[in-house]
This record gives structure tokens, sequence and C-alpha cells, in this order.
């Protein structure tokens, strides 16, 4: 059989005809089981597909695809080791002309296992992260209302209060990343679900300002144009995802970055015969070291953090799912005191 069609396909496939012996074998095939394809063909489909358990067992010896069930049409993927110790993921569909008969063809596709190690990585990660972030928040939580209620009668009412006020905090710090991580699911599924409607961007843009400013002591500046903000055309934007976005970057240059944090808006392009906007363009920066240009392909990763001031490393990644789900763009470079400098691009409202 010619398996010329067989090596366009991404995953390794064998094929063995009733008599228990090799049809075909795929480039991709070949390389993980480190068999030669023209060689393979007339051989028993044992000796080729050269799979085994943690316990020794081969892949024929378990599975058996010719024996069994007349109804059986198939095994489940499983894992198995390749000769060289590496790992694949292996499942097969047994052909046969009606339920009862014979097997007439066994295909059996093979796979790098690569792709399922990279997702326990990234759980493992998630795990990790979640327990790291949640663990200091619960530790304030309980510690202050193991207090309150052991001396309640002995502490003063500024105590309580101070106390009180300690455990909102944690709590919300725990809603916030109960949001980031729904938001991570959302994005990661495609089910992230979005309000848009005309949007004032001066406006949002001077709300997060403000609500930043009032809980750090470093500068924060709107920078809106000589204008202040009257040339900006309207966004086609859900307005909380906006506020969602901005509070993200500026938190993050008032947290990892250093000096004066401004932030910029401009009118970005023209189209038409009027020029009109196509939409804002928004410039977040800092005075801070900056970020790497080889680390910069890496920071709207999850998890991706930097330095030793904390965080779960899920913000920019949101930040990026947010703005490319609204159809605008997100970069990072260098602003014009070294620090990061994060520029987006948000689609103006559509004109009828």
């Amino acid at each position: 059989m010619d398996a010329s069609a067989l090596d366009l396909l991404p995953d390794g496939v064998v094929l063995a005809g009733g008599d228990g012996r090799v049809r075909a074998v795929s480039a991709v095939a070949a390389r993980l089981l480190r068999v030669d394809a023209d060689d393979a063909v007339g051989q028993p489909l044992g000796e080729v597909l050269r799979l085994i358990d943690q316990r020794g067992s081969d892949w024929t010896a378990v599975n058996t695809p010719y024996v069994g069930l007349g109804t059986r049409t198939g095994v489940p993927e499983q894992s198995w080791l390749l000769p060289d110790g590496g790992e694949v993921l292996v499942t097969a569909a047994l052909h046969r002309p009606r339920v009862g008969a014979p097997v007439e063809a066994v295909a059996v596709s093979l796979r790098s296992a690569r792709g399922r190690e990279r997702l326990d990585r990234d759980r493992s990660d998630l795990v990790a992260t979640v327990a790291h972030e949640l663990r200091s928040p619960l530790t304030g939580v309980k510690g202050f209302v193991t207090a309150l209620l052991n001396r309640w009668d002995k502490l003063q009412d500024e105590q309580k209060k101070l106390m009180l006020t300690t455990v909102a905090s944690d709590a919300d710090r725990l809603s916030r990343l109960i949001a980031e991580l729904l938001d991570v699911a959302r994005i990661d599924t495609g089910r992230l679900q979005l309000s848009p409607r005309p949007t004032d961007a001066a406006a949002i843009a001077e709300r997060v300002v403000a609500s930043v400013a009032a809980g750090t002591a470093r500068p924060l500046v709107l920078d809106l144009g000589d204008d202040e903000g009257a040339g900006l055309p309207r966004l086609h934007a859900d307005p909380d995802k906006l506020t969602q976005v901005l509070t993200n970057l500026v938190e993050n240059g008032v947290r990892h970055g250093e000096g004066e944090v401004r932030v910029r808006l401009r009118a970005d392009g023209t189209h038409g015969d009027e020029g009109a906007p196509d939409g804002v363009r928004f410039e977040v920066s800092d005075a801070g070291e900056g970020i790497a240009a080889e680390m910069r392909a890496r920071v709207f990763t999850k998890f991706w953090t930097s330095g030793t001031r904390g965080g779960s490393g899920l913000g920019l990644y949101i930040v990026h799912g947010l703005v490319r789900a609204h159809g605008g763009t997100v970069t990072l470079g260098t602003s014009d005191a070294g620090g990061a400098l994060v520029s987006l691009t948000w689609p103006a409202e559509q004109q009828p």
C-alpha cells in the first residue's frame, strides 16, 4: 500500500491487515518507532509496534486487536512507552465488514505526548499559582477572624476596625483572583462574553487613574492631549472590560515600575474621505527598568512574572485576550524614561 497519503497526517499511523501483518507505516510512525517503513511492511504488527507499558507488557498483548468481542470497533487512547523511553498516546480503530465478523484491518494512531505534558505543566502551574496567591490572603483572614472571635471583649474599637478592614481587603484580593481565573478559562475556551457599545475612552481613563491614584503615593499622570480628549472617537467596547484592561495596566505600572506612571490617549489612524479616526491609542508607561526585548514575546503568556513583587502572572494574558477579542492590538516597547511602555489600539465605533 502506498503510504504517501499517510505521510501527510500529523500523527503516526500503522496499518495492518486481517492476517496481523503490517501493510503500511507512515513517516511519522516510522520515526517514532525507529523502524524502516519499507522493511516493516509484511512483518507482524507486534514486532513493528514496539510499545510497552510501565510493567513491560507490549501493546498487542494487552489490547489483542484481533480477538475479543465481535462488537469491538476500537481501542481507546492510552499512554505507551517507545523503545527510547519517550511517551506516545496510542489509539486504534478495528475495521470489520459487519458486527461479529473477524477484524479485517487495524489502524493504529500514535502521537507525541508532548502536548499532554505541556497541558499537565500548565495545570500544575495553575494549581501552584492559585495555591500561592490564595495562601496569603486566607492566612490573614483566618488570623484576624480568630483574633476577633477569641478577644472581642478585650479589643478596642479601633483595633477591631483595623482587623475588619484588612479582612475586607484580603477578601477583595481573593475575589479578584477568582475573577482572573474565570476570565482565563473563558478566553481559553472561546466563551468570553462581551457587551460592546459606544464608549467614552477619556471618561473611563479618568476614572481608572483616579481609582488607582487613591491607593498609591506614586505619581500618576493622565495625558488626554491639548483638547482634553474632545477629539477622541467613541470606542466600540465593553466598558467593563476596557476598565479592567486599563486598571490592570496602570496597577502593573505602579507595582512593577518606578517613578511616574503616565497614561496617554490619542486618536489612532484615519480612514474615509473625512479622515475619521480608526480608534484610540492608549499608552501606559513608567520609569522603571522596563522589559528586555528578548522577554517581550513571553509577557502575554500565562503565569509570566518578573521581579520579586508578586502577582498571579495572569493579568497581561487577560489584557491580551480582552484587547484581541475587541479587534484591537497590544504591544510592548520602551518609554522615553527607559521603563516599560504598553501600547493598545482599540477600534472606534463603526458609524452607519
